[in-house]
């Protein structure tokens, strides 16, 4: 007998666990970029511990087991930054993603009163862009990180999300 994932807002007790599978997911972006000092991979329990405090952490659990998670902020504009979309690699290519991205944005708009959603990527992260143009992201510029990275940022406009009864 399966289990299905459930989609929450995040707790305290939560943090080790989403720490952990934001080290696992973002080793291939390190690889991928050959450097492995990226934000994702340096944070530490208490920085992540202010993140929850401060703005909109979901997470994915498949029982107990923390397999996703995804954050959010809006700023006093109403542009919300969206960041660190992760999905264990075990669960991966079936939809967990766009589910955790649907998840945020309407979570954004609804409690924080988003008008445009935000993110970025790196330029050889195929597979995040394909999802993110499948969700009705938008390219609307690109900035140089250095000479191996180029962030990649997109946009979208907020739509009314209608209330669960």
């Amino acid at each position: 007998m399966g289990m299905s994932v459930t989609i929450s807002a995040a707790t305290e007790h939560d943090a080790e666990q989403i720490l952990k599978l934001q080290y696992l997911c973002y080793q291939r972006e390190a690889e991928l970029y050959g450097d492995y000092s990226i934000e994702p991979l340096t944070q530490t329990l208490a920085d992540l511990r202010t993140e929850l405090g401060e703005g909109c952490v979901l997470v994915a659990r498949l029982g107990p087991e923390v397999v996703g998670s995804v954050r959010g902020t809006v700023d006093e504009d109403g542009v919300a930054a969206i960041g660190k979309l992760i999905v264990h690699p075990r669960m991966q290519r079936h939809g967990l993603g766009g589910r955790l991205l649907a998840a945020i944005e309407e979570r954004l708009a609804q409690e924080r009163a988003a008008t445009r959603y935000r993110l970025f990527t790196g330029h050889r992260s195929d597979g995040n862009l394909r999802l993110y143009h499948r969700n009705g992201y938008a390219r609307i510029g690109v900035e140089e990180v250095n000479r191996r990275l180029r962030l990649v940022m997109l946009e979208k406009p907020a739509t009314p999300f209608a209330t669960s009864a």
